[in-house]
């Protein structure tokens, strides 16, 4: 269950490491290409274009072909990008490659939880599912690295190609693992999907239960959206795309993708200043994560959501007094980065892989693939809008301004845990029921 566990995640490092590295790798393309402010921009975005595509076809296609096709079709469009992308001549084809990454982003982001909680016992698989957000994390912070490490060569292409050898791995990986026992019953391959549920339980007796759950789940006949006319199901799909959300006007990639600029902001005048502590951050991000591994099949997702808000809320709101007070300027680097740290740490082991959970969790079997496609749409249209709006919120408000809302918002979504979302803890995928709190 590990090594399936693991493969499966290494779309999540891709994830982490097509969305890091960019942020070092666009100082060396705005040279080489000669790109404008507004280029520049684009091409760091419409990677996340690309990923709102990706995860919106991503669900029907889970359905329609398979849970482990779509991953291995995942690692085929990440080698194709990064190869396009490392090899661009001019500006135009790198948005081509970048667009296409994106697009692979957007398949693994739904289908990788996806296929981890399908595959997994349910006492183990808050901890298996939450690989993948470390994985996202390890993609982040190799980024991080690389950029550094090849930054005084100017290496772009090399930043960008890199890619590579984790997307072969994946596909190399997909080819010898198994579908996914719920979709093989769903599709009447009861056959083998008996064989890979005792691979995965080994015992007879938990097989042949968790057999029997499923197929009362799939009394309902998924029908697309008409699925969603369930009230318990379209309350479900209200909780993905709430979280999802969520997750993002929190402010998590205000940091990951303006982290240096929020350091100069706070007087760290040093370029080779600001990416090392960017560096710092992106450690506390992977490492942090370790904790939700370990803790959350034990305590629980709810309890780790709401000690996580609560850090996410101290740390924004220190950060945001910081700012108001002209005193403090001296202190305010330190400060902006001890702030930072607690914050990402905060979110790595709450919202960061418990929304990937709970998503895969949370609808039933025939509404599943489809639900978690337009959650995780939602959130990269979140993702977007933040990473959009973040400079122009704090032309039009002020540091202290912006990151008082985010502070705000983390309240906002104290109260929505506490309201709607349902603890998972230990419960069949079949068993757990959404109702409100």
């Amino acid at each position: 269950m590990l090594l399936i566990a693991s493969v499966a995640a290494l779309g999540g490092l891709l994830f982490g490491y097509d969305t890091g590295v960019i942020s070092g790798a666009i100082l060396f393309i705005t040279k080489d290409f000669a790109l404008d402010t507004r280029m520049a921009e684009f091409t760091i975005s419409i990677v996340l274009i690309g990923c709102i595509g990706g995860a919106a076809a991503a669900g029907g296609l889970a359905d329609r072909i398979g849970r482990r096709p779509t991953l291995l079709s995942a690692g085929l469009v990440f080698l194709v990008g990064a190869i396009v992308s490392a090899l661009a001549p001019n500006d135009g084809v790198l948005l081509v490659g970048r667009f296409v990454v994106g697009i692979g982003i957007g398949f693994s982001s739904v289908v990788a939880p996806l296929y981890i909680s399908e595959v997994a016992p349910a006492t183990i698989r808050g901890s298996l599912v939450s690989l993948y957000q470390f994985a996202i994390t390890i993609g982040i912070l190799t980024a991080y690295v690389v950029d550094y490490a090849l930054a005084h060569g100017g290496e772009w292409r090399w930043m960008l190609g890199l890619a590579v050898v984790p997307s072969l791995i994946l596909i190399g990986g997909m080819l010898v693992m198994p579908e996914s026992p719920r979709y093989l019953f769903k599709i009447g391959g009861d056959a083998r999907a008996r064989s890979e549920l005792l691979r995965i339980h080994v015992d007879a007796a938990t097989s042949e239960r968790e057999e029997r759950s499923i197929r009362e789940s799939l009394t309902a006949k998924s029908g697309g959206f008409e699925v969603f006319r369930v009230p318990s199901t379209r309350l479900a799909l209200f909780i993905g795309v709430s979280l999802a959300l969520l997750q993002q006007i929190t402010g998590i990639n205000t940091v990951i993708y303006y982290g240096p600029q929020i350091f100069e902001m706070a007087g760290v005048t040093s370029a080779t200043a600001s990416i090392l502590a960017q560096a710092l951050v992106g450690t506390v991000n992977c490492l942090l994560t370790l904790v939700a591994i370990f803790f959350v099949d034990r305590i629980g997702r709810k309890p780790l959501l709401y000690a996580g808000l609560v850090g996410m809320f101290v740390a924004l709101s220190a950060l945001a007094y910081s700012f108001a007070q002209p005193h403090l300027s001296g202190r305010l680097g330190t400060i902006a980065l001890a702030s930072m740290m607690v914050y990402v740490g905060c979110f790595a082991f709450s919202l960061g892989p418990i929304l990937w959970l709970l998503l895969a969790e949370i609808f039933p079997l025939p509404a599943r693939g489809l639900g978690m496609s337009i959650s995780t749409l939602a959130n990269w249209v979140g993702n977007f809008l933040v990473s959009q709006f973040f400079l122009t919120m704090v032309e039009r408000l002020g540091q202290a301004g912006t990151f008082s809302i985010y502070a705000a918002l983390c309240v906002v979504t104290i109260i929505f845990v506490r309201t709607m979302v349902p603890e998972t803890k230990r419960e069949l995928l079949e068993q757990i029921r959404v109702a409100p709190a």
